[in-house]
């Protein structure tokens, strides 16, 4: 990993999204709609990383997976167009484009993020790693324990799906008395995080790699921790890529929504 790869991994989650903006600008049938930004998101980050990094193996939620990947040294793993179902409702801003790259470690031959970026297109900036605990882009400051809880009730915000918020974060939230928010994309989410909107994400089931790679290591790059929802370590590049759960919070509310998430988990 090197300075030009964190600012690739920008710039390419940039361009892809303002050319997703001016695709939604010229309107259409929803449907189709998705299905072209999927497209063409997708086309053009294969095309610019092929071009740019060509010995690198490319993970692409709208691509065929390679199992040359599993033996590379450097995989991109992108989500050409995260939130697909927000992109295709006029006025949404939540959704996203991911762009991450995982590489093998020359030690012990396992691997991790060191790289990422998160594009919000529809709010108008990229969230990009640019080395340890450093971040740019972000529409205000990012600091770890930017947030505070809601300012007026002091409840832990939350930010859950939209659309299948699962049933546990509803019961994590009776339990401590959080404040649920909801949002579109998995990107927007845990930007959400980043940038002090709410303190925490929790979400289980229906994810693969490419839906939480650049999200984490945003995350991780800002201070934050991200982990699985049990606590062990976010895996990429595995031979299976589910990824079923994650948790994005303050640092220092790691351990009380761990707790409260076993509490949950053994009740039910």
């Amino acid at each position: 990993m090197t300075q030009e790869d964190h600012a690739l991994a920008r710039e390419l989650a940039g361009e892809a999204g303002r050319r997703l903006l001016e695709l939604r600008a010229l309107g259409g049938e929803p449907d189709v709609l998705r299905k072209a930004g999927d497209r063409l998101s997708h086309e053009f980050l294969v095309a610019e990383l092929a071009r740019r990094r060509p010995g690198d193996v490319v993970l692409s939620e709208e691509g065929a997976d390679h199992p040359a990947r599993l033996t590379a040294e450097r995989v991109w793993i992108v989500d050409p167009l995260d939130g697909t179902r927000e992109f295709g409702e006029a006025g949404r801003t939540d959704w996203a484009v991911h762009v991450a790259l995982w590489e093998r470690s020359a030690a012990d031959g396992a691997g991790d993020l060191t790289a990422g970026a998160v594009a919000l297109p529809g709010q108008g900036y990229v969230l990009a790693t640019l080395g340890p605990h450093l971040i740019t882009g972000a529409p205000g400051p990012v600091a770890a324990d930017a947030g505070s809880g809601d300012e007026a009730s002091g409840q832990v915000r939350i930010v859950v799906s939209r659309t299948r918020a699962p049933q546990f974060v509803q019961d994590i939230s009776d339990l401590i008395g959080a404040k649920l928010v909801p949002s579109g994309s998995a990107g927007a989410k845990v930007a959400a995080v980043v940038c002090g909107e709410v303190d925490a994400y929790i979400h289980g089931g229906g994810f693969y790699e490419w839906d939480t790679a650049a999200p984490a290591a945003v995350a991780w790059a800002a201070g934050l921790h991200a982990s699985r929802i049990d606590g062990s370590p976010l895996v990429y590049n595995q031979a299976d890529l589910l990824m079923p759960d994650i948790l994005v919070c303050r640092p220092a509310l790691a351990g009380s929504l761990l707790q409260a998430i076993r509490e949950v988990t053994n009740a039910s």
